[in-house]
């Protein structure tokens, strides 16, 4: 345990609105945010979806588009006070994978938390005294839960299927190239690295534009008459 954080933590320290600077406008800027946005927004998808898997209660479009909203207006006040964007963890999949805990009111009382922890950062430093190893044990747990769970949506398809096993696969290897070669996309330009970059964007954009071309080559083949000559 390392109690040298309680030498720097305030009692009581509120956020200050635009500390970082005031707002100004760029469109280098602005695309960049565009792009690593559309990273969290398919990031907090996947992770609707398989919550909703864990929960018995599947998320529909109408759920997924309120939770988007939501980690849109999380962002924008975020950077009021010089946060970060925010977006869904696939940790907190993991914990409720792990705890069977789903009531609205456990995770409004977390936010709760969370904030009271902010205004409070000597509350803060308790926390900081949970040692590495232990959290790393839970985290192990954590994105056990979130890979069982994927495992477990996987099964539904039917992978006897070779174009559903080609999307599987390729989206899979995909997703993992930069996590086994993080330099793979070091000479792509810098806007597409914030997409490239990440195996969760990559995976699904893989998936989507595979998914999207077997399942149209599928449909056509279906609609197409059949060959009337003997040898057809």
């Amino acid at each position: 345990m390392d109690a040298t954080t309680f030498a720097q933590a305030p009692v009581f320290s509120a956020p200050v609105p635009f500390a970082l600077g005031a707002p100004s406008f760029s469109w280098s800027a602005t695309l960049s945010l565009c792009v690593v946005m559309l990273v969290a927004m398919l990031e907090s998808t996947a992770d609707m979806i398989a919550l909703g898997e864990i929960v018995e209660r599947p998320a529909d479009e109408r759920t997924i588009a309120a939770g988007l909203r939501a980690d849109g207006a999380g962002s924008a006040l975020s950077a009021v006070f010089g946060g970060f964007t925010c977006s869904a963890f696939a940790q907190n999949v993991g914990l409720v994978a792990m705890t069977r805990v789903r009531s609205r009111y456990v995770v409004a009382t977390g936010g709760g938390v969370l904030v009271l922890l902010g205004l409070f950062p000597v509350a803060g430093a308790v926390v900081s005294l949970v040692p590495q190893p232990v959290l790393g044990g839970a985290a192990l747990v954590l994105f056990g839960s979130v890979a069982a769970g994927g495992i477990r949506t996987l099964g539904r398809a039917d992978l006897g299927d070779p174009a559903q096993a080609l999307v599987v696969a390729g989206s899979l290897g995909v997703g993992l190239i930069p996590v086994v070669q993080p330099d793979f996309y070091a000479h792509a330009p810098a806007a597409l690295r914030a997409v490239l970059d990440s195996g969760i964007s990559t995976g699904c954009l893989a998936a989507l534009a595979l998914n999207a071309l077997f399942h149209r080559r599928a449909t056509a083949d279906h609609a197409a008459p059949p060959d009337p000559s003997p040898g057809g």
